[in-house]
């Protein structure tokens, strides 16, 4: 019961303060561009609490905490761009309502660089999230620098047939500079079945290797069962924590942002490809184990309470990142029902300076919503795998 009051907690925690910033973000694109706004939701389905500020805006808590969205005047249309008929109409009911002045009030009736502005309002202000965690990381923890030594080298592996050697002090992985073990392993464990130029320096000299992970099946407490490369060679590391100056604080976290956006591109085009194997996808049930995976741990062994919340903080800070960056680089991709699809049909709207015609865009989002849900039940799926769930509900009836 205090494992499963951790996850769900964890988890509400986790999603609640990303997706927040997430709607936040389009609230306070559309208050710039002047819409009027109906709800701003955190949850789905009905209120556990609501409000009303001076505005007229409804700020809602809702009983379901997966997520949350923000509702603009008129908005309603599903696919959120009416076609030329449906603005028509709209146009017509809102000036007899309220005039001619009372057009620009509305969402659909802004200018489409405003709409856009508003769609990605939402992945930006995840980054932005990401950002600010990472500067007040590298402000009060630090950045790791040093370097790392091969240990050992384990026979038959790709290290070994790569001619990696006790001694070695690896510096490069293809052109990106190693600082430390996480690096090494971050790198190597998405480049399964791929080769790597590996920069060494043996007796103070540099030498290229060719190194190709293999792909192995690990197990870890956080993160189950999971498949990634490994080249099969133990290494130590010799760094320092160097902390960023307020000055270079934003610039260096803008840095580890994008990294993180470009690992996350680089794993999605090979899982795309079938490069990778799909069965690593990971859904809400993976969020919400991590979550309590990360919570646990921090909590486990803490000589004092201010030790563990200080644990706590941190900890969670750096998943939040992590999960906002994930956020909102998939809401970007061009799918119906998701930002980026908006803004593909923004972009056609803009071309053909009409929106998209409405059987058109409702059979979009259907397919949408339809490849959403797919990939939540198979990302749920490969979940309950990758925690041997159906192992364990198993083991209750033999």
């Amino acid at each position: 019961m205090t494992d499963a009051l951790i996850f769900i907690l964890s988890t509400v925690f986790v999603l609640s303060v990303v997706v927040t910033i997430h709607e936040l973000g389009h609230y306070w694109a559309g208050r710039a561009c002047g819409v009027a706004i109906d709800c701003f939701s955190i949850g789905f389905g009905p209120p556990l609490v609501s409000w009303r500020d001076k505005r007229g805006v409804e700020w809602r808590i809702a009983s379901i905490p997966l997520g949350g969205y923000v509702r603009f005047s008129g908005d309603e249309n599903a696919a959120s761009v009416p076609d030329q008929d449906g603005l028509a109409a709209m146009r017509e009911a809102i000036v007899r309502r309220e005039g001619e002045a009372g057009l620009s009030r509305y969402f659909h009736f802004k200018p489409v660089w405003q709409r856009a502005i508003i769609a990605v309002a939402g992945p930006a202000s995840n980054f932005v999230l990401a950002i600010l965690i990472m500067a007040v990381i590298l402000v009060l923890v630090g950045n790791q620098h040093g370097s790392v030594t091969v240990r050992k080298v384990m026979p038959n592996t790709p290290a070994a047939a790569a001619g990696l050697q006790p001694g070695d002090r690896i510096v490069r992985a293809d052109k990106t500079d190693i600082k430390g073990v996480g690096d090494v392993v971050a790198y190597v464990s998405l480049r399964a079945n791929l080769p790597i130029d590996l920069t060494v320096l043996r007796a103070g000299k540099p030498v290229h290797l060719t190194v190709t992970p293999a792909l192995v099946e690990n197990r870890d407490d956080i993160r189950g069962k999971v498949k990634e490369g490994r080249m099969g060679a133990e290494l130590a590391t010799v760094a320092s924590l160097q902390k960023s100056s307020l000055a270079s604080a934003i610039p260096d976290a803008t840095l580890e942002v994008w990294g993180m956006i470009k690992t996350i591109g680089f794993y999605l085009g090979r899982l795309v490809t079938g490069q990778m194997p799909a069965d690593q996808v990971s859904g809400i049930i993976g969020i919400g184990h991590t979550a309590g995976a990360v919570a646990k741990a921090s909590t486990e062994g803490a000589p004092s309470v201010s030790i563990m919340a200080l644990r706590l903080f941190f900890n969670f800070l750096v998943l939040i990142a992590s999960l906002s960056v994930s956020i909102g680089f998939m809401n970007l991709l061009p799918i119906p029902v998701l930002d980026g699809g908006h803004l593909l049909m923004y972009a056609y709207e803009a071309v053909a300076k009409r929106p998209l015609r409405a059987d058109f865009q409702a059979a979009g989002f259907r397919a949408g919503l339809a490849l959403i849900l797919g990939f939540m039940l198979f990302a749920a799926w490969n979940d309950l795998n990758r925690y041997d769930v159906f192992k364990f509900i198993g083991g209750l009836f033999t």
